[in-house]
């Protein structure tokens, strides 16, 4: 990888940012950091019992204010939460620290693999498939406006995805010089 920006993986719950954020810092050498890990660590409580004590709003300002002191002077693998492109300021903020890659997929897949999980706090209602659909419609279009470029992970090993994101960030920085 030869850019010298950092690499911020966006996408829904399901999408596979935090198995392939893992997997690319294992493949660079950089170091990795998860929103969703720092901001329950400002709780320090995980994030489940963040949304059941505080709500989504109150979780939503504790991942802007990491995002606003997340200011790194080297390139590194960034991972954040589904909701987190819900606000603009956040968005701005990302673009500042890197390439957005926005891992996508295909409702089905992305419901079955965020499904594997007791713990999603959005998908804690009586119907967590049309609460998973009515999520994914609303924030589609904000994946796709906030992303430098999408990789769909449907049909993708976690080793596929990886060499996908560093070929298209190779390419991006070539054309960039």
């Amino acid at each position: 990888m030869n850019s010298a920006k950092s690499v911020v993986l966006i996408g829904m719950m399901g999408a596979g940012k935090s198995s392939v954020g893992r997997l690319l810092q294992r493949r660079t050498g950089l170091a990795r950091f998860d929103t969703d890990e720092l901001v329950a660590a400002e709780f320090g409580i995980p994030v489940p019992e963040i949304f059941a004590k505080h709500g989504e709003e109150r979780f939503r300002d504790a991942e802007t204010d990491v995002l606003r002191k997340l200011f790194l002077p080297y390139p590194t693998i960034i991972v954040t939460g589904g909701g987190i492109v819900l606000r603009q300021e956040n968005v701005a903020l990302l673009k500042r620290l890197g390439t957005i890659v926005w891992l996508a997929a295909d409702e089905a897949t992305l419901f079955e693999r965020a499904s594997r999980r007791a713990d999603r706090p959005l998908l804690q209602t009586g119907n967590p498939r049309a609460a998973f659909s009515d999520l994914l419609r609303k924030r589609r279009s904000l994946y796709a406006a906030a992303a430098d470029f999408e990789v769909d992970t449907s049909r993708l090993s976690h080793d596929e995805i990886a060499d996908e994101i560093l070929d298209k960030i190779d390419k991006l920085a070539v054309t960039t010089r």
